[in-house]
C-alpha cells in the first residue's frame, strides 16, 4: 500500500478513537489489510470495509458513519489518495451541530496539525469565583457532551453509588435489644449452661436493601442518553446485589446477565449482540406487558423499586399503556419515573404515552446529566411517602 493511503487510514484511525471507539493498532493493521483486499475504485466497498473492522456494536454505527462521511467528504476523496494527497477536513462550529456531531467534529479537530503562528502571550486569569470544570461537567446535558466530557462522565459514572433504604424483611437475627422473645435461641441457652428461665434470647428484623429493577428506553429518541445510561446501569449492577435490567424499543431484552460482567466494554459488546431493536420505534405498553407478563413476579418480590427510564413517546400513541403501568405499579414498592424531557422548562405533558403513564409513577424525575443521577440516588435514599409531592403539579397538568 503507499504511503499516502496509510497515513491517511492511520489519522482516520486516531480521529475515531478520539470520538469514543475503542480502536488500537491492531484495528489499524486490519483496516489496512481489509483496503488492501477490497481496493479503493469503489466508494461503498472502501466504507462497508473500514465499518467490518471499526464497528463493533450497534451504538458506535453513526459515529463512525459522520466521521467516516466528513473525513472523506470530497466525493473524488479515493482519487486524489492515489496521488498522495492528504483531505482536506472542513468541520463547523460545534455549537452548530447536533451533539453526535460534536464528538465526531472534536475528533476531527484534533487530528488536524495546528497553524503555525506567533506564540500568544498567556494570560492569567483569576479563577477563584469561577465554577470548578468537574462542577460544569455535573451539570452539563449528555447531549450537548464533548467525546473527552463524555469519557470524563462515564469515568464519573463508575463511581455513583445508587443507596437504597432498606426496608424489613420476615427473617430474623439475634438482637439483645430486639423486641421479641426467640423461644428457641432461649431453650438451647438453658440446655447448654442451665440458665435461668429470665434469661431470654431476643431477636429482631433483618433489614436489606430491596431488589432494584431498571427498564430503560433505547429507542431513537433516547440514543444521546441511553448509550450513558447503559453505564450508569452497569455501573450499579456491580455495585449491588439483586438489580435486573431490561431494555426496551419494540420488544422487552433482559440484559442482566451481561452487566454483571466488571469490564464495562465487555459487558456493552454483549448487550449490543443481545439487543435486535436499537435505535428504533418504541412501544411502551408491548414492553412493559411483556414485563409483567414474564418477570414481574420472578424479579418484583420484597418491596422492588422500580426505575422506568422513557421519554414516554409511544409510537401506539398510548394504547394498552395506563393498563400495564397501573399493573406495573400495584405489583412494586415504588416506581420511578426519568425523563429526559423534563429538562425543558416548557415541558407539558401532552404526550398520551405521558399522560397515560403519569398517574400511576410515584416520582417523576428528570435524567440527563450527573446531578440528576445524584439527585435520584437523594431521593432513594430517604423515608417518605411513597408517592412524591412534586408529582402532584404534572398530575393536573395532565388532568
Amino acid at each position: 500500500m503507499q504511503g499516502g493511503l496509510a497515513i491517511n487510514l492511520m489519522h482516520f484511525a486516531r480521529a475515531l478513537r478520539a470520538a469514543g471507539l475503542p480502536v488500537g493498532p491492531g484495528k489499524l493493521l486490519q483496516a489496512v489489510e481489509a483496503v488492501e483486499a477490497v481496493g479503493i475504485g469503489n466508494r461503498v466497498d472502501f466504507y462497508w470495509a473500514l465499518h467490518a473492522v471499526f464497528v463493533n456494536r450497534r451504538d458506535q454505527r453513526e459515529v463512525f458513519d459522520q466521521a467516516f462521511h466528513v473525513f472523506w467528504r470530497n466525493p473524488d476523496i479515493l482519487k486524489r489518495m492515489m496521488g498522495l494527497m492528504l483531505p482536506t477536513i472542513r468541520t463547523e462550529s460545534p455549537d452548530a451541530q447536533d451533539p453526535l456531531s460534536r464528538r465526531v467534529a472534536d475528533a476531527l479537530r484534533g487530528t488536524a496539525p495546528e497553524a503555525e503562528g506567533p506564540e500568544k502571550s498567556e494570560i492569567e486569569v483569576d479563577a477563584a469565583f469561577t465554577v470548578s470544570a468537574q462542577e460544569r461537567l455535573q451539570e452539563k446535558d449528555f447531549e450537548k457532551m464533548s467525546a473527552a466530557e463524555m469519557a470524563e462522565a462515564k469515568r464519573m459514572l463508575a463511581r455513583i453509588a445508587l443507596p437504597v433504604a432498606e426496608v424489613t424483611t420476615r427473617r430474623h437475627r439475634p438482637d439483645p435489644q430486639g423486641p421479641r422473645v426467640d423461644p428457641r435461641a432461649t431453650l438451647r441457652r438453658m440446655l447448654r449452661s442451665g440458665a435461668d428461665l429470665a434469661d431470654l434470647a431476643r431477636r429482631s428484623r433483618r433489614t436489606r436493601p430491596p431488589p432494584l429493577v431498571v427498564l430503560c428506553d433505547i429507542s431513537g429518541s433516547m440514543t444521546r442518553y441511553s448509550r450513558m445510561l447503559l453505564h450508569f446501569m452497569h455501573a450499579v449492577s456491580n455495585d449491588r446485589d439483586r438489580v435486573h435490567s431490561f431494555v426496551f424499543g419494540t420488544r422487552l431484552t433482559n440484559i442482566t446477565r451481561h452487566l454483571r460482567h466488571k469490564d464495562v466494554d465487555v459487558a456493552l459488546d454483549a448487550v449490543s449482540a443481545a439487543v435486535a431493536d436499537w435505535s428504533g420505534g418504541t412501544r411502551i405498553g408491548t414492553a412493559l406487558h411483556a414485563f409483567n407478563r414474564t418477570w414481574a413476579r420472578r424479579v418484583l418480590g420484597q418491596g422492588a423499586v422500580v426505575l422506568l427510564i422513557t421519554d414516554g413517546l409511544d409510537r401506539d400513541a398510548g394504547e394498552g399503556l395506563a393498563a400495564e403501568a397501573e399493573r406495573l405499579h400495584k405489583s412494586c414498592r415504588r416506581l420511578v419515573w426519568l425523563n429526559p424531557l423534563l429538562r425543558w422548562e416548557g415541558f407539558a405533558p401532552k404526550s398520551s404515552g405521558i399522560r397515560a403513564l403519569l398517574p400511576h409513577v410515584d416520582d417523576f424525575r428528570p435524567v440527563h446529566n450527573l446531578n440528576s443521577l445524584a439527585g435520584l440516588a437523594d431521593a432513594l435514599n430517604r423515608d417518605g411517602p411513597r408517592r412524591a409531592e412534586s408529582l402532584r403539579k404534572w398530575l393536573k397538568e395532565a388532568a
